[in-house]
């Protein structure tokens, strides 16, 4: 059996070499924020050339923020093309679309900058950026997944799925688990198509781990990221 890592590591840009070499050989691809993570209110062509250097300093999953302002003033067309200049900047990097969905007013808005963002190339969705005030919930979380699943059936195109921010808990991660499972199918839990914002859950993770194999859960100083 492999060993358990995370899908990847994720840096900002000045971090993307050191990061690249301490993987080496591990198998872990690095990841990068961009487009001005996480507001995304920089120059439209600093944004776009940010993703460059990051995929040129070895960044092989680029994380995107969309602007928020062309979903509340339902400019979706600028929303597509915004999202298709991050794609192609992208090249051959896997590009995550993140929607701050705690910052776009309505369910409804969340759905529309779903399909739109997949539309234009986006490999995966994904809630937030962990700062907003409104991170992954559950009620987002099916409205994007079955956007998701109306995609595929209209293209055939896989396109995962990251909840981030405010899952910290294993009992909550295992609802996120059961809904994937119930709304878009067993294919959709591999670590190519769904992955958590880990970095709070992971420590639970241990924890709980810890209580099945010894009976008594280990004191929280031992996890100090939690």
């Amino acid at each position: 059996m492999d060993p358990i890592t995370t899908g990847a590591i994720c840096v900002y840009h000045d971090m993307i070499e050191t990061a690249v070499e301490a993987l080496d050989g591990s198998g872990i691809p690095v990841a990068a924020v961009s487009t001005g993570f996480p507001a995304g209110l920089s120059p439209f062509h600093l944004r776009v050339a940010e993703i460059e250097e990051s995929v040129k300093a070895g960044a092989r999953e680029i994380d995107i923020v969309i602007s928020r302002r062309h979903v509340l003033t339902q400019n979706w067309q600028a929303l597509y093309d915004e999202m298709r200049a991050f794609r192609d900047a992208c090249g051959d990097a896997h590009v995550k679309a993140i929607l701050a969905t705690g910052e776009l007013g309505s369910l409804r808005n969340v759905a529309r900058a779903s399909l739109i963002c997949m539309m234009a190339g986006a490999d995966f969705i994904k809630t937030s950026t962990g700062k907003e005030s409104v991170n992954a919930t559950l009620p987002v979380s099916l409205v994007m997944i079955r956007a998701i699943r109306d995609y595929f059936d209209a293209t055939g195109v896989h396109v995962g799925y990251k909840p981030a921010g405010g899952i910290s808990k294993a009992k909550d991660a295992i609802t996120y688990l059961a809904l994937i499972k119930e709304e878009l199918g067993p294919r959709w839990l591999q670590p190519d198509l769904f992955r958590f914002g880990a970095s709070s859950l992971l420590n639970d993770i241990e924890r709980q781990l810890e209580h099945h194999v010894t009976g008594a859960y280990s004191a929280s100083y031992r996890h100090p990221m939690g």
